[in-house]
């Protein structure tokens, strides 16, 4: 027996060595498998004893794979002496593109025809496995999206199948009807599907183009299937999609969340190679390399937190919201909001409210920084001062006469911090107030922020009146919460709503002094020991706020404070009272497991 050694790559050829001019097998092997490497399917099966049937064979699975090129290596022919036959080996790699190598040994059978040695055709001669009235197919595998988890590891976004209901209104026939009876099997699951709200979209839809009614969890559907799947012009479509494991758990935020890691919960898909008989059937598997989900993303949010502060203000009538932040990292732990204030969009994060006396925590900072007073420095607290000609009162003009400024924080006395106020420079507030982070713009992936606005006063009635949160300072709860966050950690951290993403801002600041950080925290902790409603909560520093808007005759309750390493601002608008805010908070606090 005679073996020869050959080696073919790409569309080379290895001329073999050869004692005489006769053709040699390993001459038809090299250029069979140099033309078919090189993708001329016109030559290679010229180098068969059954031209057509091989290309059209060849043909069909070059189709099937589009290939971005393929390599073939002939590893030897072997040929018994005098014999009019002979066997090669040889070695297939295909680039599918993307990634995706599928390589595999082959062989096959080399005849002489009349001194001319032809391959002898057969399926085989692709893959070893490929049958007659075979095919080969590429198929795809996507794996399941990974979820989104809260810090502690519960899932808060998990993947679902999503099923779009389209209408095309040409192919419906009589679309009135059609529209009715999406309508009616469609308008439990949501009531803003009406006939006319199908027929009007479907209308402004461009033609050739079908209109979507309606995106289903795929438990819905499985409810509506019955009624509209044989309706005519409606079709269906399927994908993947992260949806909440709780339609209401923290609503203002989720979304932003998905649209910012899902491309990154795809994960890399998956594909396999498989034969197909003559009906499209699978089958065998000649190759697969499963996909690799990717890794889950975890939010800062708590479970535990964001239920606790949803149950707290979600039977409050006007809109009302909380924002919880772990003052040591920034990370967000809860966002709030009710229905109400749902209808007004993201107002937790970014809504603009006067902060009332909330803000006599960034008064007491400037003032104590400034090195005129301490928290014991004897102030007057009377009913009402009169600053260049505008009266301001206390709330119900109460009068403490003369008392610690301590005790002015605690009681809330207007009088008090619009004197201190007055008597500042017109920049002295901003700085105090963006040293916490009021006044500082974020770019925090997953939400958008804003912090509030503390501009410098330059008018005497001006800072009187920002002195205690009622002249043109405006913040959100989320600003409020990073303020106290700061007091608790000592320096304004970097908010932060997904782990392992960066937050910008837009401003370097400068952490407030020991000495005077100390001081503010004793105030708040004053402020929240005289305060009846929270007696329970022995370890809580805070700040009531009412905060009058409009003419003046409505007003915004808050109350904002931090226990541990747990910060808080608590906003019900429009109640008149911080006393309800307060409540508000106890009853978060109290939720808390």
């Amino acid at each position: 027996m005679r073996v020869t050694r050959l080696l073919t790559a790409l569309t080379l050829l290895v001329p073999l060595a050869a004692c005489s001019s006769e053709p040699e097998p390993g001459d038809a092997a090299n250029a069979f498998a140099a033309a078919f490497a090189k993708g001329d399917l016109k030559a290679a099966s010229g180098q068969t004893d059954s031209p057509d049937a091989a290309s059209k064979q060849l043909s069909a699975v070059r189709k099937a794979l589009e290939p971005k090129s393929v390599s073939a290596e002939v590893k030897g022919v072997t040929q018994g002496d005098g014999s009019s036959t002979a066997n090669a080996t040889y070695r297939v790699s295909w680039d599918l593109g993307g990634n995706r190598t599928w390589s595999y040994d082959s062989h096959f059978e080399l005849r002489d025809d009349d001194g001319s040695w032809k391959v002898h055709w057969s399926p085989t001669v692709i893959h070893p496995k490929l049958a007659q009235q075979q095919a080969i197919a590429v198929q795809g595998q996507q794996p399941e999206l990974a979820p989104v988890l809260d810090r502690d590891g519960g899932a808060v976004l998990s993947p679902s199948r999503v099923v779009s209901v389209l209408l095309d209104k040409a192919k419906a026939g009589d679309v009135n009807a059609v529209a009715g009876a999406l309508a009616t099997a469609l308008s439990g699951i949501d009531n803003t599907i009406t006939q006319q709200a199908i027929l009007d979209g479907a209308n402004k839809t461009p033609a050739g183009q079908p209109y979507q009614v309606a995106a289903l969890r795929q438990s819905n559907y499985e409810t509506v299937k019955p009624a509209i799947y044989d309706l005519p012009g409606v079709r269906f479509t399927s994908s993947p999609r992260l949806l909440a494991d709780d339609k209401a758990f923290a609503p203002t935020v989720l979304p932003g969340i998905r649209k910012v890691v899902e491309a990154d919960l795809t994960g890399k898909a998956g594909w396999r190679v498989i034969t197909t008989d003559s009906t499209g059937a699978e089958v065998e598997e000649l190759y697969s390399k499963a996909p690799q989900p990717a890794t889950a993303a975890t939010t800062t949010l708590s479970i535990g937190v964001q239920n606790a502060a949803q149950a707290a203000v979600n039977t409050e009538a006007t809109p009302s919201m909380i924002v919880a932040m772990q003052p040591s990292t920034g990370e967000l732990l809860a966002v709030a909001q009710n229905a109400p204030a749902d209808a007004q969009g993201p107002v937790a994060l970014m809504g603009r409210y006067p902060p009332g006396s909330t803000f006599k925590i960034v008064t007491a900072t400037a003032a104590l920084s400034a090195g005129k007073v301490t928290g014991a420095s004897p102030v007057g607290c009377p009913a009402t001062i009169t600053i260049d000609g505008r009266e301001i009162p206390n709330a119900g003009k109460f009068d403490k006469g003369t008392i610690p400024l301590s005790t002015a924080f605690a009681v809330s006395c207007n009088t008090t911090f619009a004197q201190l106020a007055s008597e500042m420079g017109p920049s002295d507030l901003t700085n105090a107030a963006k040293n916490y982070g009021l006044g500082v713009d974020f770019v925090m992936p997953g939400a958008t922020t804003v912090t509030g606005s503390v501009p410098a006063a330059s008018g005497i009635v001006e800072r009187a009146e920002d002195g205690f949160g009622q002249g043109k300072v405006v913040a959100s709860p989320f600003g409020m919460a990073l303020v106290v966050s700061a007091v608790a950690s000592g320096k304004m951290p970097a908010p932060s709503l997904l782990r392992g993403s960066s937050t910008k801002a837009d401003a370097t600041v400068q952490p407030v002094s020991p000495q005077v950080l100390d001081g503010v925290r004793a105030m708040m902790l004053e402020m929240a020991r005289s305060t009846p409603a929270l007696a329970g909560f022995p370890e809580v520093r805070g700040k009531t706020g009412t905060a009058q808007f409009g003419d003046g005759t409505h007003s915004h309750g808050w109350f904002v404070g931090y226990q541990g390493d747990l910060a808080f601002a608590v906003l019900l608008t429009d109640v008149g009272t911080s006393a309800k805010a307060v409540a508000a908070a106890t009853r978060f606090l109290g939720g808390l497991s």
